[in-house]
């Protein structure tokens, strides 16, 4: 099955200490290249996503974002009542020796090293969902690809028929264009009034056949066309053969083309020239 390198896809966690937002995005490229952004206090956590793309992805460029938000301020306070009790009895001793020193105010206690304590979110639990996330993300992403892999294989799929459509009329003609030939040939003989012997004839219009035969160049476009056919149903990677068997696919043509001796035949090396293009702008996006 045919993979796409395009997809796209964002998933969000809420909880008690905040929310989460990972958005996951990838285009074509030849190897596997990975980017992140991830929040600072989350920074220890790309070895593990880097881990996980080089598990399930082949190639691609993939941009990895990962917002997270904390709940409120990010953090809550709590006043720790055994070091309040002891700061008062520290005050109070403090005014029976020095009766005139200022009692502090509720602000001026809560300043007081240890009296507040302050607690952030959960980091552990955090991670532990951000790494769920980008697991959840990864799936998305991957089955994105799928169906932008399958699209892709139907339109390969069409211009594969469009290619044997046109093999078969090159196939049609070539016993016309021999004819052709023939009737070019002796019609030149006829108008320089020259004479030929029938032998030299027939070794002329054998010596031109022989230069206009692309059987062998249809054959090999009809075995690549199965390749390719054979390659969209594979599993893993396949966009690189796919891309060579384009390579091999257009050569032919360009014989074909070469070779060419009438007006028809011109035409549908075009035509399939056109057509291997087309696939092979398609296949620079499979994986």
């Amino acid at each position: 099955m045919a993979y796409s390198m395009t997809a796209f896809t964002r998933q969000t966690r809420e909880a008690t200490w905040g929310s989460l937002q990972l958005e996951l995005r990838s285009v074509n490229q030849r190897y596997l290249e990975p980017h992140f952004r991830l929040p600072d206090a989350l920074r220890d956590l790309e070895p593990l996503f880097r881990d996980a793309l080089r598990n399930r992805l082949a190639r691609g460029k993939v941009e990895c974002t990962l917002r997270f938000d904390p709940a409120a301020s990010g953090e809550s306070l709590t006043v720790n009542r055994s070091r309040l009790v002891e700061l008062a009895r520290a005050l109070q001793d403090i005014r029976a020796e020095v009766p005139e020193a200022p009692i502090p105010d509720a602000l001026a206690l809560l300043d007081h090293p240890g009296v507040v304590e302050t607690h952030g979110a959960d980091l552990d639990a955090v991670k532990k969902e951000a790494n769920a996330l980008f697991e959840a993300a990864l799936s998305d992403l991957i089955a994105g690809r799928a169906r932008e892999g399958e699209h892709l294989a139907e339109l390969i799929g069409q211009r594969l028929e469009g290619v044997r459509i046109q093999v078969a009329e090159v196939r049609a003609l070539l016993p016309s264009i021999l004819e052709r030939q023939r009737a070019q040939l002796t019609e030149r003989l006829a108008t320089l009034k020259a004479d030929l012997d029938p032998q030299r004839l027939e070794s002329e219009i054998a010596l031109l056949a022989q230069k206009a035969d692309v059987d062998e160049e249809l054959d090999r476009l009809e075995t690549h066309v199965i390749e390719v056919e054979r390659q969209l149903t594979q599993k893993g990677p396949v966009g690189r053969r796919l891309d060579f068997l384009m390579q091999e696919l257009n050569r032919e043509a360009n014989t074909l083309s070469s070779k060419s001796v009438v007006a028809e035949s011109t035409r549908c090396a075009v035509e399939l020239k056109v057509l291997i293009e087309q696939m092979r702008e398609q296949i620079q996006n499979i994986e």
